[in-house]
């Protein structure tokens, strides 16, 4: 798994599409770079993870990481046309493919 939720990250165009087909937990997505939602951990019937689902996170979302607090938690996400602060527990359960940097979302 990649680490690299405390970090900037520079991502080149190379390196982007060798990651494209990388699942990784929305946490770990750097700041800037856009992933496509894939699933969320737990069933139907966990909580957390409905409540995440009834947010917007559902498969195939694009999710883009804006910005991260100084101390690494919490993370700002762009998806839907909104903005969703998440802590790093909660974004640990959405998994991810990353899509890029290239582009931004509405």
């Amino acid at each position: 798994m990649v680490a690299v939720r405390n970090a900037e990250l520079s991502m080149d165009a190379h390196s982007a599409r060798a990651c494209e087909d990388l699942q990784i937990p929305l946490a770990d997505l750097p700041v800037g770079t856009i992933g496509q939602v894939v699933g969320l951990a737990g069933d139907d019937a966990d909580p957390v993870s409905r409540r995440l689902a009834d947010l917007g996170f559902l498969a195939g979302t694009p999710v883009q990481a804006l910005r991260r607090a100084p101390m690494g938690d919490p993370t700002v996400y762009r998806l839907r046309n909104y903005q969703m602060c998440l802590r790093e527990r909660e974004a640990s359960r959405i998994l991810v493919q990353i899509a890029g940097t290239d582009r931004v979302l509405p």
